[in-house]
């Protein structure tokens, strides 16, 4: 795959590299292991120094930067929606590229939420039964860190909107958890976020397979007649491929597994939904069911999500920073219970948050302290003398200390992106962490 790839970027006379962060150095690093000479440009909007006489750096504003290219290789964080079509046709990116060369090798996990549980859960069932399975995506592992490790491997992929917005083949099987209102500030609104999801099976054909959540009102307002795959349905409502009927999970119409034979410490109905995908995938390999479950029982869950901090105080903290939707927040809401105090708010990018509003609104949280800028806002439509204006994440743990009645839950939920004030999710759970034991002690 390491030589198909060099050999395609050998045949374009002035290549570009759109972004310079992790995965714009793995590219680079990659390219100049298997060819030294290849000349690059690196675009970004900081200035690049390397010690290459075959590479240059060019400053990078816009699609203005781009037009002397004839091959861009795009990293997911460059936001391309104004550009033009003949600009969008020449980027390629880590993901593509794996695409084209290895497909039939790949599951591709997507969706609005659920993505890097449900990747990190199906990697890990898979490494317990097949000899080769490769980690890799959106997940914080670029492709081409182990592309070396490809051969004969099963490759599973977390694939962002951002990595699936611009390519043109699909894995050999295709994950969509499910799709809500999410990334409308990158993708330029909800049709153009949903339609770069739908890429993972867009591309497929008959030897492969899609498989989608039937219960999502999103998805179900998607065309599949124009897929060319096995599709494949989960469902708790309805008979689908993989569905619950009493207390029997059924797969095929034909009883799998009781309900009750699954245990595990994710918590929450939709991490069921997301445990019965992984068993779909368990089956497409013809896996044993009892190893199957019990990694499911061994699976930890990911950091900052529905994450136990500690009881500090008499008061039990949660960590679920990656909700950064309103569906997400009110699954935390709902899996855990108790919750006395939610902490919310975020970077506003033109989500709708009416049906949020309704349910703190007739929630029993009696504490919602508000952050900016999306706390702010929703806090003129909440019940007055439930919210509490904080500028900052040190202000929201100080009055949940204060406010949070014993042996109930403080979770800080946002409901909104992180990186208004923080560089991304990680950091702004790592900080409120922090400030969780370092208040106790204070105390």
């Amino acid at each position: 795959m390491q030589n198909k790839i060099i050999e395609k970027l050998k045949n374009y006379n002035n290549i570009a590299i759109l972004g310079f962060g992790r995965e714009g150095k793995s590219t680079y690093n990659f390219i100049r292991k298997y060819d030294k000479d290849l000349f690059l440009t690196i675009l970004d909007d900081k200035e690049i120094e390397l010690d290459d006489n075959n590479t240059k750096y060019k400053h990078y504003t816009n699609e203005d930067d781009v037009l002397e290219f004839d091959l861009i290789i795009k990293t997911p964080g460059i936001v391309i929606t104004d550009y033009s079509e003949e600009s969008k046709s020449k980027i390629t990116s880590q993901m593509e590229l794996l695409l084209e060369f290895n497909r039939e090798n790949v599951i591709g996990i997507t969706g609005t939420k659920g993505k890097s549980t449900t990747t990190s859960l199906i990697y890990n069932i898979l490494k317990d039964q097949l000899d080769k399975v490769v980690l890799v995506g959106n997940i914080g592992i670029p492709v081409f860190d182990r592309i070396d490790e490809f051969d004969d491997a099963i490759v599973v992929a977390e694939m962002s909107s951002h990595q699936l917005e611009t390519v043109h083949y699909s894995p050999h099987i295709g994950i969509i958890l499910n799709l809500y209102l999410d990334h409308l500030d990158h993708t330029g609104g909800i049709e153009a976020y949903h339609k770069a999801k739908m890429n993972i099976i867009k591309y497929q054909d008959s030897c492969d397979y899609a498989i989608y959540d039937l219960d999502n009102k999103y998805l179900k307002e998607q065309d599949f007649s124009k897929i060319k795959s096995n599709i494949l349905t989960v469902s708790f409502n309805d008979k689908a491929s993989i569905y619950i009927s009493d207390e029997d999970i059924y797969l095929d119409n034909k009883p799998l597994i009781k309900k009750s034979d699954i245990v595990t410490k994710l918590q929450g109905e939709h991490n069921l939904k997301n445990i019965m995908f992984a068993l779909i995938v368990s089956s497409i390999f013809k896996l044993d069911i009892n190893k199957t479950l019990s990694t499911i029982a061994a699976f930890e869950p990911l950091e900052h999500r529905m994450e136990y901090v500690g009881k500090f105080n008499d008061i039990v903290f949660y960590n679920d920073v990656i909700a950064t939707i309103p569906e997400a927040t009110i699954n935390a809401i709902k899996t855990l219970g108790n919750v006395d105090t939610l902490i919310f708010g975020g970077l506003d990018r033109g989500i709708d948050y009416n049906e949020f509003i309704n349910y703190l609104n007739n929630s029993d949280i009696n504490h919602f302290i508000c952050m900016p800028s999306t706390g702010h806002s929703i806090s003129k439509s909440l019940d007055n003398n439930r919210v509490i204006i904080v500028n900052t994440l040190e202000e929201a743990v100080d009055m949940a200390y204060k406010v949070t009645e014993k042996d109930k839950i403080c979770l800080l939920s946002p409901a909104a992106a992180s990186y208004e004030y923080f560089k991304n999710f990680e950091e702004k759970g790592k900080k409120y962490k922090e400030l969780v034991k370092m208040r106790s002690n204070s105390k």
